[in-house]
């Protein structure tokens, strides 16, 4: 059973269940946000030990040692780690590890170790995100099925959460800033840790976070965000591509998709980019939906807001993040170098997605962990048809302070049947992501994807 840790009170009092309910709180509930609760939700006090300390804004000042367009320097060097959760002594912060992380204890025992540090609540957003925030919290609802919302625009739609739906709607709609372009790409590591590394250039253009975003003009235009993807080495699969519009009402219009493919060098509909089709050149080690720890629509699952834990997760990970290391130095067999990793004790929100009887997926449940700070999945736990522990994400984040946001800077996808693992967002031997870039739609096309396919 899950242990409540210091839950918002209406997540009490409330059924929690995938059914869709009026979102809306009241202005009293709402004038929490910035009070009692940080301006995105979470709360602001820390714990009863200090473990976890007080929300006091976050990182608000770019660090010294930063340039601009470069990798962002620790903004801790002089944090130590306090002590490191081993196989032989998990079992002692049992209560602070998800089912999937403790499973990583077990399968690797002589290897897999947790660094914790003191805690560091870095996670924040620009003003005009918490302004937006507390406009969502009194209007934002979800829309029948809880496949798409209204009434929300620019920042967290739901700061105040009322079910699982809700929750995960802030994970998918949290700010990443307006734009970014992302360079670098993801390796699936084999067992005995060869890997090869896939390219890959990314732009994601997010109408849902523009400053003149409008709840209104969002459901009229029906579209979140554009997402452009493609390959760039190894050389037999560079220049495929695909585009992604994601829709703001899932009923009235699913999500649009497309691909090019280099041999053909056609672009064609894409209809199944979602759910549980493989993800791109990932080895069979994720699914569709699996990217960014979760996407897209989550109609084929019932949500249940579990409440609150204090947990251990994977933040500030500047080292794992760095331009001085290489992806042999982070690609180690069976997981990434401990050594390089950074956990932290934080509150999370625990949400568990129950997959409906009428729906088929790989995944019969999976539980996701949200860092109360920033809506960030940084855990979730993937069970098979046989309710078995299936696969174990963690997202290892940082504050991309010149943004900002808290976001992660590299997704890991494990595999416990094969041992294998998926790390997603490599770009130590890159340069760094583009947050300054503000592209126009029309490069979001069929026919631009056809004309930048053919280069």
């Amino acid at each position: 059973m899950i242990k409540k840790l210091g839950i918002v009170a209406a997540a009490l009092t409330i059924a929690l269940s995938s059914h869709t309910a009026l979102a809306k709180v009241s202005a009293d509930e709402a004038a929490k946000l910035g009070d009692s609760l940080t301006p995105l939700g979470a709360e602001k006090a820390g714990n009863a030990d200090g473990s976890i300390p007080a929300w006091t804004g976050g990182i608000t000042e770019i660090p010294a040692g930063f340039q601009p367009g470069g990798f962002h320097v620790d903004p801790f060097p002089d944090d130590k780690p306090l002590f490191e959760i081993t196989a032989a002594n998990y079992q002692q912060y049992a209560a602070f590890l998800s089912e999937g992380q403790k499973k990583m204890f077990q399968t690797y025992p002589d290897t897999y170790r947790m660094p914790v540090y003191q805690t560091r609540r870095s996670a924040s957003n620009p003003q005009a995100i918490y302004d937006a925030t507390l406009a969502n919290a009194t209007r934002a609802e979800l829309l029948d099925g809880g496949n798409g919302l209204k009434g929300a625009a620019i920042g967290i739609p739901f700061p105040i959460p009322q079910n699982g739906l809700e929750a995960i709607w802030n994970h998918i709609l949290r700010y990443r800033g307006e734009a970014v372009a992302r360079f670098g790409g993801q390796a699936a590591v084999q067992a005995n840790g060869d890997y090869v590394v896939i390219g890959f250039d990314e732009e994601l253009l997010i109408n849902y976070a523009r400053p003149t975003a409008t709840p209104e003009q969002l459901l009229e235009d029906n579209i979140l965000f554009m997402f452009k993807q493609q390959v760039t080495q190894p050389a037999r699969l560079a220049g495929t591509a695909l585009l992604v519009h994601e829709t703001v009402d899932q009923i009235k219009e699913p999500r649009k998709a497309w691909t090019y493919n280099t041999g053909q060098r056609r672009v064609r509909l894409a209809p199944n980019i979602a759910y549980d089709t493989p993800g791109t050149a990932a080895d069979g080690l994720r699914t569709t939906d699996d990217f960014d720890m979760f996407n897209g629509s989550p109609n084929r699952y019932n949500w249940e807001l579990k409440g609150k834990q204090e947990m251990y997760i994977a933040y500030n990970n500047y080292a794992l993040h760095s331009d001085q290391v290489s992806y042999a130095d982070i690609l180690k067999p069976n997981h990434v170098n401990p050594d390089l990793t950074r956990f932290q004790k934080h509150r999370v929100w625990v949400v568990e997605a129950t997959l409906k009887d009428e729906f088929r997926h790989v995944y019969q449940k999976r539980v996701f962990y949200i860092d109360e700070d920033s809506w960030q999945v940084h855990v979730v736990d993937m069970y098979d048809n046989r309710g078995e522990l299936y696969r174990v994400g963690l997202a290892y984040g940082v504050n991309y302070y010149d943004v900002p946001t808290h976001w992660s800077t590299l997704d890991v996808y494990h595999d416990l049947n094969s041992r294998r693992y998926l790390a997603i967002g490599l770009d130590n031997e890159e340069k760094m992501y583009d947050f300054t870039i503000r592209p126009d739609e029309r490069e979001f096309t069929a026919s631009a994807l056809r004309r930048e396919g053919k280069r």
